[in-house]
C-alpha cells in the first residue's frame, strides 16, 4: 500500500533522512524504532505532507503522492496521530470528534462516533469538556478516537504513549492492538521497543536518517542485544 523510496529530506543545510526506503503492504503493521533525533519524526512529517522531500518518491496504492499536502493525504485515507496530540483545546470533546468525521476510502464508515464511544468509554463521560480540561491520557485517546473518526487505511502513530502514566499506557497499547486487529494498517513510533514489536509485524531502526536495521518483529524480539547496539537501551 505504502512505499517510501530512496527519500533525502533536509532541514536548511541539514541532512535529515538519507535514502530511507521502506514498504507498508495493506493491513499490516510497522515499527519505527530508534534514538531521539535520528530522523523519525521528520520521515513521518515528510509522509503527511508537512516536509518536502528534496529527492525520492512516496507511492500510496502506486501513485506517486510525494510532495501531498496533509489534508490530501488524509483523504487518501492516513490518519495521524501526532506527538503531542494536536487536539483543538477551545473546543469540546463532542467537537474535536464530530469535526474530523467522514467516510474513508470507498465509503466505508467502520469508525463511528458510536464505536469510538464504546472504545474510549472514559471519553464518553466527558462529551462537554473542552480539550484543555482532559488529562494527558484523555487527550491522547481524543486524539486517536478524532484519528479513527476519518476511517483510515493506515494509521500513524507519534509517540503515542509518550509521558503518560502506566495504567494509560497500558489502555493505549490495548486500543492499537484492537486497531490491528480491524484490518488498518498502522506505522507506530514509540520509545516501549518491546511493545512496539508486540504489537507489529515487521520493525526498522533508525540511525541518522538512514534504516539500518529491519527484520520482522519477531525476529528483531529474539536478537535483544542487536537492537541494544543500535537503541542504546
Amino acid at each position: 500500500m505504502l512505499q517510501i523510496e530512496a527519500i533525502n529530506t533536509y532541514y536548511g543545510d541539514s541532512h535529515i533522512l538519507r535514502g530511507v526506503d521502506i514498504e507498508l503492504p495493506a493491513a499490516t503493521s510497522l515499527g519505527l524504532l530508534g534514538r531521539n533525533g535520528m530522523g523519525k519524526t521528520t520521515l513521518i512529517r515528510t509522509l503527511m505532507g508537512y516536509v518536502r522531500p528534496a529527492s525520492g518518491r512516496l507511492l500510496l496504492d502506486g501513485i506517486d503522492v510525494t510532495g501531498s499536502a496533509p489534508e490530501k493525504m488524509a483523504r487518501r485515507g492516513i490518519g495521524y496521530v501526532p506527538e503531542g496530540r494536536g487536539i483543538f483545546p477551545n473546543l469540546s470533546v463532542r467537537e474535536n470528534l464530530v469535526m474530523s468525521e467522514r467516510a474513508g476510502i470507498g465509503g466505508a464508515r467502520d469508525w463511528t462516533f458510536e464505536r469510538v464511544m464504546a472504545t474510549f468509554p472514559r471519553l464518553s463521560e466527558r462529551l462537554n469538556f473542552g480539550g484543555q480540561q482532559l488529562s494527558g491520557g484523555e487527550q491522547q485517546m481524543l486524539a486517536i478516537g478524532r484519528a479513527l473518526m476519518t476511517n483510515p487505511r493506515l494509521l500513524v502513530l507519534d509517540e503515542a504513549t509518550e509521558g503518560l502514566a502506566p495504567l494509560v499506557v497500558a489502555e493505549i497499547w490495548r486500543v492499537i492492538g484492537d486497531i490491528r486487529a480491524t484490518g488498518i494498517a498502522t506505522l507506530i513510533v514509540d520509545r516501549d521497543w518491546r511493545r512496539v514489536l508486540a504489537h507489529t509485524d515487521r520493525a526498522v531502526v533508525m540511525e541518522k536518517g538512514r534504516i539500518v536495521l529491519a527484520s520482522s518483529s519477531a525476529e528483531l524480539s529474539a536478537a535483544p542485544d542487536e537492537l541494544a547496539g543500535w537503541l542504546g537501551v
